[in-house]
């Protein structure tokens, strides 16, 4: 079964593939990963060596508000989840996105919030 994409999103998922060759995460240094879609966006501590997600938040609870502070409440909330689960420092897996805008935003706001990457 042949899954029906766009230039667009073929060309994110071949820069995804391309950045996952280098970031890992493991016990110490857990990746923190960002998932963007039109209305939401999610972040994951994930410790790949044993394939568990450590802590993670969402903007799918929150109240109604602009995207790019909605990103910036779920990088306060992926980190201070992290943080009660013992990580204090993380690599940052932009998933393929560019690195401005949302993602950006919630990247500054997990610095902002004690995690160090």
């Amino acid at each position: 079964m042949k899954i029906m994409t766009t230039k667009k999103v073929e060309r994110r998922i071949k820069i995804k593939y391309r950045i996952r060759k280098n970031v890992f995460g493991t016990a110490e240094r857990p990746r923190l990963s960002v998932f963007r879609s039109n209305k939401q966006i999610y972040a994951q501590v994930i410790n790949d060596l044993e394939g568990k997600t450590l802590a993670s938040a969402s903007s799918l609870g929150l109240e109604a508000m602009p995207k790019i502070e909605q990103a910036e409440k779920v990088g306060e909330l992926v980190a201070k989840k992290a943080q009660e689960a013992g990580v204090s420092a993380v690599v940052f897996d932009r998933n393929g996105y560019l690195y401005h805008g949302r993602v950006k935003s919630l990247a500054d706001a997990a610095r902002k919030g004690g995690l160090k990457f």
